[in-house]
């Protein structure tokens, strides 16, 4: 029983963001999946899936007890791989007991009643969950703040999560004991962990350039080149409409993007073409790229091998995601003289601090310094 494995991944279907549970045919598991709530099962993808805003995955593993449930490609940050952590992405997680349960519910009413997106609402309620099964038998409106250090240093920290999946944490608690719970806890004695200061990763315009043309599908060639030549985002593209393209003013409307906030940026006439051409061909229905079935979203798991096969195929072996083509967007609009300013509205970054990291890898501000080595006589 135990060398089966189940596997979650996120996925659309007739529309909806919904994830797929995936296992090989057996006729006990089906009846397990069967007796989830709100699973359907979809014979375009060949497997059973449950909406995501109806997923609890404390449930779901408590059904498959017993079995090994790989959710890795659902968390929120997967760790960070280190020599003393690699390969342990999958943590089994005990459910919450009734009590916490019932302040996890009111906890995502709560999040869903302030129009929290549906990504912050699932994440914040996920990990509510897998602290709340860390505690056993708890309540939480009796946990302290040591409680919370015992958590991060014995749970995330000696598995390898991520500074970002630790400052998540911080902020779906601060909400969480602040909003829900009374508990014997200071909330403004949580503390996030220090920053990190990372540059972001950036592709050579000779790199951009090979991996566009690549691709000999006219629908793999189109998506992966708005992504660059618009600095999209991977769901941004994805939720794009045939009605966000204006041809004839030449800007695109990127619709309740990151902070649920609306955007327009510039596409040029090269761009307006191929998509026409693009469209001609697959004369798309509801969603600008649409999967093999009319109306349905393409996924976001098939972009990504979208650019894996691009990669391969020209010869590029650095770990390059769909992310490294906005990145590259906007280092080459900076290399290009293009004002700061504007990239920030480009890109929707809310800080213009959050724009400024692309200095630090922009070539032609590099360039400009001079070593004082260079003036030695030696």
């Amino acid at each position: 029983m135990a060398s089966i494995q189940i596997k979650l991944e996120p996925g659309y279907h007739r529309d909806n963001d919904v994830i797929f549970i995936r296992f090989p045919r057996d006729e006990k598991l089906i009846g397990i999946v069967k007796g989830i709530e709100g699973s359907r099962w979809s014979k375009t993808n060949n497997a059973w899936y449950v909406a995501k805003a109806n997923f609890n995955l404390t449930r779901v593993y408590s059904s498959f007890k017993g079995y090994w449930v790989d959710y890795s490609a659902i968390q929120p940050a997967k760790p960070v791989k280190s020599e003393a952590v690699q390969g342990k992405t999958i943590t089994r997680v005990s459910a919450p007991i009734r009590e916490n349960q019932v302040l996890i519910d009111e906890y995502k009413k709560w999040l869903t009643h302030k129009r929290y997106s549906e990504n912050t609402i699932n994440r914040y309620t996920e990990m509510i969950s897998i602290f709340a099964g860390h505690m056993s038998a708890t309540n939480l409106a009796h946990i302290t703040n040591r409680d919370v250090v015992e958590f991060v240093r014995g749970k995330l920290i000696a598995q390898g999560y991520s500074y970002t999946y630790q400052n998540q944490l911080v902020s779906a608690l601060k909400l969480f004991f602040r909003e829900i719970v009374n508990a014997p806890i200071d909330i403004e004695k949580l503390e996030r962990p220090r920053r990190e200061h990372k540059l972001p990763n950036v592709l050579s315009k000779d790199e951009i350039r090979a991996i566009l043309q690549s691709p000999k599908n006219i629908k793999h060639k189109t998506m992966l080149s708005l992504i660059y030549a618009c600095g999209l985002r991977r769901r941004e593209l994805l939720w794009l409409r045939p009605t966000d393209v204006d041809s004839n003013r030449g800007f695109l409307t990127i619709r309740n993007s990151k902070g649920r906030k609306d955007r327009m940026v510039p596409i040029s006439e090269r761009t307006i073409g191929m998509l026409k051409g693009y469209y001609k061909l697959y004369r798309p229905k509801v969603w600008l790229f649409e999967g093999q079935e009319a109306g349905e979203r393409y996924s976001e798991a098939s972009l990504s091998k979208v650019l894996k096969v691009a990669l391969e195929a020209v010869g590029i072996n650095k770990p390059a995601s769909l992310h490294w083509l906005r990145h590259s967007y906007a280092t080459h609009l900076l290399e290009a003289g293009t004002d700061l300013r504007y990239i920030q509205e480009l890109l929707g970054h809310k800080s213009s601090r959050t724009t400024e990291i692309y200095t630090h890898v922009s070539q032609s501000s590099l360039q400009k310094v001079k070593s004082p080595f260079d003036d030695m006589d030696i």
